[in-house]
């Protein structure tokens, strides 16, 4: 029966991982070769054409999705550590009403959202600029962040706390020397989703910067599709590049982000 589960868990995971060894394969793949039938399962004679292109087209694209990413991470620590830790810890009046507000928050359809933002970049002067893309993706990122930063600053021991207080420490220098060195796996777990959000983000991206001088990846493959429909090993090339630092963020901090999201869920 183990081996059973073992083969249908392998079947699985190779269903859902071939889409990804095609785009390898297909950016390695000469232009000629493209509509060969039956196909190249292998990238035979393969051809680094695809990415000698996407270096010289898109890597302004990707920086732009970099400062982007980092800027939304930034944004979305410095505005929900603290809200969680005052939810968590300094239960103020109306926090379970703020809860439930940033709970709904997060099921309202993103377009929505960049028709509203659109209307007040424009009126303020940021739209097509990146610190308006950072502050409307954070708008994603901050209410997840808040939940789960909450739920984990809630199990942090009081007695902890207190020994800070005993000791002479404040709010703010128990917030900042105490809890959030402890909550570092939630920090790092809300730090990696914002980021992947901001560098997966095309609503915001094609509503609020469309017209703008410094553009994100997500549009830059938009375009060159339509720009370059016929060359599928640039295009598959620019997917895989686009690709990379997403996976590399999920390799190094899987173990943190596995112990932050289920942080708080049970508590001693």
């Amino acid at each position: 029966m183990r081996r059973v589960k073992t083969a249908v868990g392998l079947l699985l995971t190779a269903v859902m991982l071939f889409p990804v060894y095609w785009m390898i394969n297909v950016s390695f793949t000469r232009d000629q070769d493209m509509r060969k039938s039956p196909p190249n399962w292998f990238p035979a004679d393969g051809t680094l054409d695809g990415y000698r292109a996407v270096l010289d087209q898109q890597l302004p694209y990707l920086g732009v999705s970099l400062v982007v990413g980092v800027g939304t991470v930034a944004l979305t620590l410095l505005l929900a550590a603290p809200a969680a830790y005052s939810l968590a810890k300094l239960r103020p009046r109306g926090g379970g009403a703020l809860s439930f507000v940033l709970l709904i928050a997060q099921m309202i359809p993103g377009i929505i959202m960049a028709m509203g933002f659109y209307a007040i970049f424009l009126s303020t002067g940021v739209l097509n600029t990146v610190p308006g893309l950072i502050v409307a993706d954070s708008t994603l990122a901050v209410p997840f962040a808040v939940l789960i930063l909450t739920t984990f600053m809630s199990g942090i021991p009081e007695e902890l706390l207190q020994a800070a207080r005993t000791d002479g420490a404040g709010v703010v220098r128990t917030f900042v020397s105490i809890v959030l060195p402890v909550s570092r796996n939630s920090l790092i777990t809300v730090s990696l989703f914002a980021f992947l959000w901001a560098w997966s983000d095309f609503i915001f991206a094609s509503t609020l910067d469309q017209g703008g001088d410094h553009q994100p990846i997500t549009l830059g493959i938009y375009h060159y599709i339509g720009n370059n429909n016929q060359e599928w090993n640039a295009i598959m090339a620019t997917a895989v590049i686009a690709s990379v630092p997403a996976a590399i963020l999920l390799v190094i901090a899987q173990r943190y982000v596995a112990e932050g999201v289920t942080a708080g869920a049970v508590k001693d």
